[in-house]
């Protein structure tokens, strides 16, 4: 029994000082980007915004953001399934919902392609229990896929891609899922260039999701990881996302934000509505 107690000790002090590490590095090292107070904006740059994943808990997120943005119009949900906001959002008219099976071809789509101005990148999946040619293409295949086939329908601003790759995201890193969503950054920046389009890289921690759909440990988890800037709901990502989108002349292609630089241009938005 003592040594029960012992263990049980061990891993309790070994968890907070764990926490206590990563808050420190987080406050200490992440934060690179600060907005500018006074930017330009282009009131038409989220006019069209797709979003991908929206049945997911991160997705969930980005539909919810764009919903309740004013400056999106019309929102295009790609998707193999509807959820509650999704129907919600179809009911009042401002999305519309494309059933859509293989991620790697988008001819269906040739009609809407012209008209989008920002995705919203939330399709994905956990590396566990997944092999790594499944993980390939999911997070490599199907965002380079639509990329591609969007450039070839359009190539004129103002048009934004934002994708979530997550914190430990190295193209050299140890861990085939690190290196496969780096190599996605870098491939999708260099598709972009010499067009208008601007891609995003959101090296994300802890996404916790919306009030509707978290729960006590989500939020037991965001109390932990807040001091270290470590943990942005997935609206405010969202939100994160909208701005960056609307600010044209101040990030450049291929640029990757941390979990504070999300969590700073989500402040930015919200003072400017």
């Amino acid at each position: 029994m003592k040594i029960l107690k012992r263990i049980a000790l061990f891993f309790i002090l070994g968890t907070i000082l764990l926490l206590a590490a990563s808050n420190i590095w987080g406050a200490l090292t992440l934060g690179s980007l600060v907005p500018a107070p006074e930017p330009a904006r282009d009131q038409n740059a989220n006019r069209v915004v797709a979003v991908f994943g929206a049945t997911g808990s991160v997705g969930d997120g980005l539909l919810k953001a764009a919903l309740e943005d004013p400056d999106v119009k019309k929102v295009y949900v790609i998707t193999r399934r509807s959820s509650a906001r999704i129907d919600a959002g179809v009911a009042a008219g401002k999305v519309e919902m494309r059933l859509h099976e293989d991620f790697t071809d988008y001819s269906a789509l040739g009609d809407i392609l012209a008209q989008i101005n920002t995705v919203l990148w939330g399709l994905g999946t956990t590396s566990i229990g997944v092999d790594d040619t499944s993980y390939t293409r999911i997070h490599v295949d199907f965002p380079i896929a639509f990329v591609t086939a969007w450039l070839e329908q359009r190539s004129t601003g103002p048009m934004s891609f934002h994708y979530i790759t997550g914190m430990g995201t190295d193209i050299n890193g140890e861990q085939h899922w690190a290196r496969e969503k780096g190599r996605a950054e870098r491939e999708l920046a260099q598709l972009a260039q010499n067009t208008d389009l601007r891609t995003f890289a959101y090296r994300s921690a802890f996404v916790r999701p919306t009030s509707e759909q978290a729960n006590a440990f989500h939020y037991l988890g965001e109390a932990l990881l807040k001091p270290g800037s470590l943990v942005i709901s997935s609206n405010e990502l969202g939100n994160a996302m909208l701005e960056i989108s609307a600010r044209p002349a101040e990030l450049a292609n291929g640029a990757l934000i941390d979990n504070a630089d999300s969590i700073a241009y989500a402040r930015a938005y919200q003072q400017h509505r």
